[in-house]
């Protein structure tokens, strides 16, 4: 019975402090969907959407996920995905972007603390995120500019 008190507890107290992140999240995204500093946003990062043929409404998406993560992040990438009807190709070659390069403040932090670099950290994390990215969007399937179905 103590265990599961204590899996429970910690479920919850889980499931809490995520929501103290991703709630704040869901309504700064509010708010700043609002004002159109998401379209901003969006435009500062054009340039690299632009490196990888997707449209402007995934540079938002690659700010998310690069910051928050996936974990945190993926409540409000979901969103943002419905609300905006982003194509499948870009949400592949956005999430093959950040399956290699996520949370950049939280991981860089956690592993300076155990000794690494940051400036080797970050940049190959980086480095192989838009290398993998550039060559995958590239292929035949995302250069035809085909719509990508996910089976």
């Amino acid at each position: 019975m103590e265990f599961l008190i204590t899996v429970g507890t910690g479920s919850l107290l889980s499931v809490f402090n995520m929501a103290k992140i991703i709630i704040p999240l869901m309504i700064f995204m509010e708010i700043a969907k609002k004002y159109k500093i998401l379209d901003r946003i969006g435009m500062l990062f054009k340039p690299v959407t632009n490196l990888f043929n997707m449209g402007e409404k995934s540079g938002l998406l690659l700010v998310i996920g690069l910051v928050f993560g996936l974990s945190y992040g993926a409540g409000a990438i979901i969103q943002h995905t419905e609300e905006e009807q982003v194509p499948k190709k870009d949400l592949i070659l956005m999430m093959s972007f950040l399956s290699l390069c996520h949370a950049v403040p939280e991981d860089t932090l956690l592993f300076i603390e155990i000794g690494a670099k940051w400036y080797y950290l970050l940049g190959s994390r980086l480095f192989a995120a838009i290398i993998f990215t550039f060559f995958l969007s590239r292929t035949k399937k995302f250069r035809n500019d085909l719509q990508v179905e996910i089976e």
